[in-house]
């Protein structure tokens, strides 16, 4: 679970909505291959590294960007998914969590998020929409981890010298599941390795193009 607070949608669950979407059930944690490679192109290979090691522990799934919560799957991402799917288990039971896409972003926090970082904005009938689909997603989050003043950190910087423990801990505020929060899972403790595999990933996928010592 992850963002603030749970947060009621403005629909209800709808069955025809989602279909169940079932991930692997082994891993093997130093196998990149199991953590897909972002849809966005360029950026810092620390955030995108972070990125994926995010995703890792929220949405451990294949197809990542279209699952919301419970590990259902939509097919619609012309905008957030927005749907009120009930909290079953967890200090959260009884609430109604909106969370989807790779980062399980809440719908609110989506929205608020997007109107910094999302590179366009749709209207319909004076209502602001934004396209929540795979490289949407993670460009917004690029840019929000990217943002120094939001944080209060350059978060960026503090990968490179390796403090991955201090960002992840810094980060559970908003993804509780990386460690420091409420409601780890059977990922948490292997986020270290994943971060360290699709690290190496990301820059093999640059060569001499990126300065590894900016």
């Amino acid at each position: 679970m992850s963002f603030f607070q749970i947060f009621k949608g403005k629909f209800n669950l709808n069955k025809q909505q989602f279909t169940i979407f079932n991930g692997p059930n082994q891993y093997d944690y130093n196998q990149v291959d199991k953590w897909p490679r972002l849809a966005m192109k360029g950026g810092d290979p620390y955030i995108r590294a972070l990125m994926r090691t995010i995703s890792a522990s929220e949405s451990n799934y294949s197809q990542p960007y279209h699952v919301v919560y419970t590990g259902k799957k939509v097919s619609d991402l012309r905008e957030h998914p927005d749907l009120c799917i009930k909290i079953v288990s967890g200090p959260n039971k009884g609430s109604c969590s909106t969370a989807a896409g790779r980062y399980q972003m809440l719908s609110n926090t989506w929205y608020l998020m997007a109107k910094r970082y999302h590179p366009q904005r749709n209207w319909f009938m004076f209502s602001e929409s934004y396209n929540f689909r795979p490289k949407y997603q993670d460009t917004v989050v690029y840019g929000w981890l990217s943002d120094s003043k939001y944080w209060n950190a350059d978060i960026s910087a503090l990968l490179r010298k390796g403090k991955l423990n201090q960002v992840l801990r810094l980060l559970s505020v908003t993804w509780t599941s990386l460690g420091y929060g409420i409601e780890t899972n059977s990922m948490t403790k292997h986020l270290p390795t994943v971060y360290k595999k699709v690290l190496q990933d990301e820059l093999s996928l640059l060569g001499d193009n990126f300065d590894r010592k900016k």
